[in-house]
């Protein structure tokens, strides 16, 4: 396939936490970024726009993102959500799903191919193993949307092969520059399109005996668990203040 206009929506999925760099809007490099670099070099119009905001609940993507996305005209769309809804206890699933079924009916009607996510498997990682339930219940809901709109799925759910470790930044919950690496070849993959993109080389995760662990865990909660708690008894988000990385279509290099 060949697309000439590409908009990405979301959270810090696919804002790029987690890559870093200095040089692009917002510090954040990210898989979005990388498949618009494979992309743009198949045609000589291409245009890349992202809206996504890191903390953004799935309402919001919706609220926030789905219109400004439509008019920008749009051929090619990928939106993930839900990361942020199903981390918290209380979540009605049935109705994000109808939100999320009306907004990818939005977006397909207006003539882009769209590419939905499911969650990863939340079973790899110890600190949120415990919303494995509702989240296989959110990932079937996406695949039923995708099916009724002829989305494409990205189905994060079944990539088992990876080591948290390895994958994930030190905040244990957003990708590191070689999980975004792995999702952006996920997704040109999944769309048909040739790239030259190769998995980057997997750093060495050191093994710890179990009082190390324990000192690792300890001191991850007070770095990241703990102002996360915090932003959510206050109300507050990681996303507060921030704009989108790439508000209009433009080329990427």
């Amino acid at each position: 396939m060949t697309f000439h206009r590409y908009v990405a929506l979301g959270d810090s999925f696919t804002e790029g936490v987690g890559d870093p760099d200095p040089a692009r809007p917002n510090g954040w490099r990210g898989w979005a970024d990388r498949v618009a670099e494979v992309l743009a070099a198949t045609t000589t119009d291409f245009g890349y726009a992202n809206l996504a905001i890191r903390g953004r609940k799935l309402p919001a993507i919706i609220a926030e993102q789905v219109e400004p996305a439509v008019a920008l005209q749009p051929d090619l769309v990928t939106i993930h959500g839900g990361g942020n809804d199903v981390l918290r206890p209380k979540v009605d699933l049935d109705a994000l799903a109808a939100a999320y079924d009306d907004a990818v009916g939005r977006l397909a009607a207006g003539g882009a191919h769209v590419v939905v996510f499911t969650i990863a498997d939340p079973g790899l990682n110890p600190v949120i193993r415990m919303i494995r339930g509702r989240t296989a219940i959110f990932n079937e809901w996406v695949r039923e949307i995708a099916d009724r709109h002829g989305a494409t799925v990205v189905d994060m759910w079944r990539m088992r092969g990876w080591k948290v470790a390895e994958v994930m930044d030190d905040d244990r919950l957003h990708l590191n520059p070689v999980g975004h690496q792995a999702i952006a070849i996920e997704v040109l993959d999944a769309l048909g399109v040739q790239h030259p993109l190769a998995p980057l080389p997997v750093p060495e995760v050191p093994l710890l005996d179990r009082r190390a662990q324990r000192h690792a865990d300890l001191q991850w909660a007070r770095t990241h668990l703990a102002p996360w708690v915090q932003r959510r008894l206050t109300g507050r988000s990681s996303g507060d203040g921030v704009e989108p990385k790439r508000p209009q279509l433009s080329p990427i290099r």
